[in-house]
């Protein structure tokens, strides 16, 4: 290499040092500037998962207050609905201690309180309660409690023969189950 050749490559040398030497701040700045990109991104994204996990729960907790509503709407008046149970209960005895009498006026006592009966029937049936039915029917130990077993002749295994009380659903739940007695073969 000559001179002049040499003279060239440091000079081309020199440039690029002093070159490099005024990028260097500025390429500093660039990457300061990534850094803080990056960690204005790391925070947008933990922003975001925060605001999805919120936005689930607040779904999840509206669903969970529109399911409580349902059941308190279905179920709210069961309490009610179970002392009105023993109501109807007195009037059906009321009914069956005084049905025999031949008495005029007593069988039309009778037949005002049957009337009375169903009447609130009724209007407990449009509340949602209904009647659990037993007699005749196989037992089932979700509805009717067995309180005692009877030999009963031409009467199948477990059926129900004879309803001490009455049970109730209300809404597809059971508010008392029925109190019967089953037929047994011995």
């Amino acid at each position: 290499m000559s001179d002049t050749e040499e003279q060239k490559v440091e000079a081309t040398q020199e440039t690029a040092a002093q070159n490099s030497e005024q990028l260097s701040p500025e390429m500093e700045a660039l990457k300061a500037m990534e850094t803080e990109l990056e960690k204005v991104k790391a925070e947008a994204d933990e922003f975001k998962k925060k605001y999805y996990y919120l936005a689930a729960e607040m779904e999840n907790a509206r669903r969970r207050f529109e399911r409580e509503k349902e059941n308190l709407l279905k179920y709210g008046n069961e309490k009610v609905l179970s002392g009105l149970i023993e109501v109807v209960d007195n009037l059906e005895r009321t009914v069956g201690a005084i049905c025999k009498d031949e008495d005029e006026k007593v069988k039309n006592i009778v037949v005002g309180i049957d009337m009375v009966t169903k009447q609130f029937l009724n209007v407990l049936n449009q509340n949602g309660l209904t009647q659990v039915e037993a007699l005749g029917k196989p037992f089932d130990p979700n509805f009717h409690e067995a309180m005692a077993q009877q030999k009963a002749e031409g009467k199948p295994e477990h059926e129900i023969i004879c309803e001490y009380q009455k049970g109730y659903v209300l809404n597809g739940r059971l508010l008392r189950a029925s109190k019967v007695v089953v037929a047994k073969n011995d």
